[in-house]
């Protein structure tokens, strides 16, 4: 092979090489879809069919909120105890993480597991103290009330003996429960990530 044929291939080789390395510093620099998986989401799917069934309960306010208020809107659904000592807060700061890495604030509801032991004076020392007053809705009510929405979302309430399933969902706009992590799987670019993913499907569906 002609020695210019040769320095013209290892040319245009450096050229490529250097070309994907740039894209790819890129792709990092920005926190684009970077460790999601092969749907473009960092969260584990949720079943097909998998509904945000509707319910009203009572806020740390003590004012009534329905799930179909937030029908249209990307939502995200947790499920905590005030009085936890450890994966509750955790989950709160990730949560707070996503929502300062988004630039902006979306619905979170968090949904007691533990109905005796979130009183008023707890919820609200809770909020305060994982800094997410006005942030986040904490829903209480009867264990009558709660059992319907722990068993659609899969979830095992706080008990003697037994922790609590540490999971956090997010639910789109046509009310589906689209991805879901636990808290050891929860990182706050991963669900700012995702919400950024599914609130743009939302517009897009909007749209049409």
């Amino acid at each position: 092979m002609p020695a210019r044929v040769r320095l013209t291939l290892v040319v245009a080789t450096i050229c490529l090489l250097a070309a994907l390395a740039g894209v790819v510093l890129l792709r990092g620099s920005r926190g684009d879809a970077v460790g999601a998986g092969p749907t473009g989401l960092h969260g584990g799917l949720r079943p097909p069919g998998a509904r945000a069934i509707d319910f009203t309960l009572r806020d740390q306010d003590g004012r009534a909120m329905s799930m179909r208020a937030y029908r249209g809107r990307t939502v995200v659904v947790t499920f905590m105890y005030s009085t936890c000592q450890d994966t509750c807060p955790l989950t709160a700061q990730q949560i707070r993480g996503a929502l300062d890495d988004l630039g902006r604030d979306v619905p979170v509801l968090v949904i007691s597991v533990d109905p005796a032991g979130d009183t008023p004076l707890h919820v609200k020392q809770f909020l305060v103290k994982q800094h997410l007053v006005g942030r986040m809705r904490y829903l209480t009510g009867t264990r009558a009330q709660l059992t319907p929405i722990w068993r659609a979302y899969g979830i095992q309430p706080q008990g003697k003996g037994y922790e609590h399933t540490a999971s956090t969902v997010i639910v789109d706009g046509a009310g589906r429960q689209r991805v879901g992590y636990l808290t050891d799987q929860l990182t706050p670019e991963a669900l700012a990530d995702d919400l950024r993913t599914l609130s743009a499907h939302d517009v897009a569906r909007a749209a049409r």
